[in-house]
């Protein structure tokens, strides 16, 4: 009788501790599938750095030499700008750009932001180890997309996106949504973010992560989520950050939505103290880096910032994006109280580039490797 009694608390004990192991594998792979992350998404503490976002502001190529890629190693990724909105014309400073549509994939185009030609940089051996990150403008044209009258354009883009291969595509689709620049309507907006990814996905793309990006300002939370596409189309979260950093909520809405984030255009900007006090960071309207007291006060005010968004959010920023260009000499800015005196070239400092390759070198930020676009497919 004794035996048998122990043998029923023996059988008891073994069938709460297979359970118990049972909860526990559970546990781990409800874990597991909270962890999975997003479409390029590198692992917590890692940050793909990217250099933007025209020819002459990259160099490395054999037309333009003296650009982000003559000066340092060759970041984790590049950005560059097409758009699916033909017969658009904007106007800018006495000049004015009619959109054929894809500009600046296959040819190079000038839509007053100095020439664009992506061409050139995915057939440099330079180049052959970063991904890509694209700004597709549908200015004016986003119910037409969504209506499937431009689907041509998706297709040929599809076929675009097929022949890189493996190389990872972060597809900004109407890129500052929120930004009245733009002139898009909510609604036809986000039918046409949705319609280009399932347009992609029936064409069976796979090399591409889609970001959704905020102009990084003003827009609240309520705002950014009665713009949001939706998690089933939606990668990435991304904003810009200039001169009114501190307004930005994107970093704050990705977390809710459990989506890393992509700071897809970053530069040090001017701003106004009169007319602009809440979006102020100290930086002169004019701001050049070959200014060694400019370039100093750009470092404090805008750098310093910038980097701690990015260390006091390992788990959420994953991606960013430096604009290394002057602003100033391009047409389309001449005249945009933002952009107007801008010179955010790294290497005309001295400074400024022993101060970014000390961060920038940093293991956390991902450069190209023959090795990189493997860890991203995670």
């Amino acid at each position: 009788m004794k035996l048998r009694y122990i043998t029923i608390i023996g059988l008891c004990f073994l069938l709460v501790n297979c359970k118990q192991q049972s909860s526990n594998e559970k546990a781990k792979t409800t874990e597991k599938k909270e962890q999975k992350r997003a479409k390029f998404e590198p692992e917590d503490g890692k940050v793909i750095l990217f250099i933007g976002q025209e020819n002459d502001a990259l160099g490395g190529t054999e037309k333009d030499k003296n650009g982000y890629f003559d000066h340092f190693p060759a970041p984790g990724g590049f950005t560059m700008y097409t758009d699916i909105m033909p017969g658009v014309t904007e106007e800018f400073d006495g000049h004015s750009f009619t959109y054929s549509g894809l500009n600046g994939i296959y040819e190079t185009a000038d839509w007053g932001d100095g020439p664009e030609n992506m061409s050139l940089q995915l057939n440099d051996a330079d180049f052959k180890n970063s991904a890509l990150a694209i700004g597709l403008a549908i200015i004016d044209s986003e119910e037409k997309i969504a209506s499937g009258e431009l689907d041509s354009y998706i297709i040929k883009m599809c076929e675009f996106f097929k022949s890189l291969g493996k190389r990872p595509v972060f597809l900004r689709i109407g890129f500052e949504f929120d930004g009245p620049w733009n002139r898009y309507e909510r609604t036809a907006y986000i039918n046409a973010f949705k319609h280009i990814k399932d347009k992609l996905d029936e064409q069976g793309v796979t090399n591409v992560a889609y970001v959704w990006q905020s102009k990084g300002f003003e827009s609240t939370l309520d705002d950014l989520e009665n713009w949001y596409p939706g998690d089933d189309y939606v990668d990435w979260c991304g904003f810009s950050f200039f001169n009114n950093y501190k307004q930005e909520n994107m970093i704050a809405f990705a977390k809710a939505k459990k989506k890393p984030v992509f700071i897809c255009e970053a530069a040090p900007t001017s701003t106004d103290w009169k007319n602009d006090p809440k979006g102020n960071t100290g930086l002169t309207k004019e701001m050049i880096l070959s200014n060694p007291e400019q370039a100093k006060m750009a470092w404090e005010e805008w750098f310093v910032p910038f980097f701690k968004t990015i260390n006091d959010n390992p788990k959420t920023v994953k991606a960013i994006s430096y604009i290394n260009a002057n602003w100033k000499d391009k047409p389309r800015w001449k005249v945009n109280p933002t952009f107007k005196g801008i010179d955010s070239r790294l290497q005309l400092s001295d400074f400024i580039t022993k101060k970014w390759n000390e961060e920038v070198g940093k293991d956390k930020y991902l450069k190209a490797s023959p090795e990189l676009f493997d860890q991203l497919y995670n």
